[in-house]
């Protein structure tokens, strides 16, 4: 067994308290909500994927699948965690958040062995690694937002059917869940805003342009848009229920086949036929 299996495995057990800590609770086992045992699982698998991440890309950058969703599963859960420090209900999107990225992290776990090319570039590396960072961020932030947004439709599915299940009431009230989802949305913006920037920028040193039409940049940029037309939409006419929710979900798909998406045809399928 290699290395990195290992420590990928290591870190995919790492989530597993807190992956399945929120249904016991919905279950009736364990009542204390925010205690010290949800913590310590919370922290604890903040801790595998972080230290994956700091041991994988300490020396130099890999741009492979795997290594993306490790990066960016610890990315989510250190705002998840600063989310739930701060606010009184962000916590209660763990039943929906923290088994979703156990999943990622076991697909991150199958693909682990796919060809994962090291980066390189002219940029100034500080450009990269700001990039990079940016690009990290920006996806964490969108993927709870998605989170929020599939609260609130399951929310409201179940007030509207007036058949709550132990699920619907565990998670944050709608309003709570609609308030969270436009905050990250208007955070996601700013920060992809900055990425698109700082993207344009590594471009420049690198080719002397400012935008190249490859599947990645269209793909961010067609995010970008989507996310101002939905704020201005909720600016301008209180857009709500299932047409932010679809919005919403339109893009996550767009920033996930912008992040991952793009790495998984490149690195995992056509990385493996060539390959083999």
């Amino acid at each position: 067994m290699s290395q990195n299996i290992l420590l990928s495995l290591t870190a995919l057990v790492a989530l597993l308290p807190a992956a399945f800590y929120p249904y016991r609770r919905i279950a009736g086992q364990g009542g204390e909500g925010r205690g010290w045992s949800f913590w310590g699982a919370l922290l604890l698998a903040a801790a595998g994927p972080g230290m994956w991440a700091i041991l994988q890309v300490a020396g130099q950058w890999q741009t492979g699948f795997s290594t993306a969703l490790w990066v960016t599963t610890a990315a989510c859960m250190m705002l998840f965690i600063g989310l739930s420090l701060f606010h009184r209900t962000a916590w209660r999107l763990a039943p929906l958040l923290l088994p979703y990225l156990l999943v990622v992290c076991l697909f991150a776990t199958l693909t682990e062995d796919a060809p994962a090319p090291v980066l390189r570039g002219n940029a100034p590396g500080v450009w990269i690694d700001l990039h990079i960072a940016v690009s990290v961020f920006t996806y964490a932030l969108l993927t709870l937002s998605a989170v929020a947004s599939l609260a609130a439709v399951l929310q409201t599915r179940a007030l509207k059917t007036k058949r709550p299940t132990p699920l619907s009431r565990f998670l944050p009230p709608v309003a709570e869940s609609e308030r969270l989802q436009l905050r990250l949305l208007i955070a996601s913006e700013v920060v992809l805003g900055a990425g698109l920037a700082t993207g344009m920028a590594v471009l420049f040193f690198e080719q002397g342009r400012l935008f190249r039409t490859d599947h990645k940049s269209l793909l961010s940029v067609a995010t970008f848009v989507v996310i101002g037309i939905l704020l201005l939409a909720e600016y301008r006419t209180g857009v709500r229920g299932k047409t932010a929710a679809r919005t919403m979900l339109i893009v996550y798909l767009l920033a996930t086949l912008a992040y991952p998406g793009v790495k998984f045809v490149s690195n995992v399928l056509i990385g493996q036929w060539s390959w083999g």
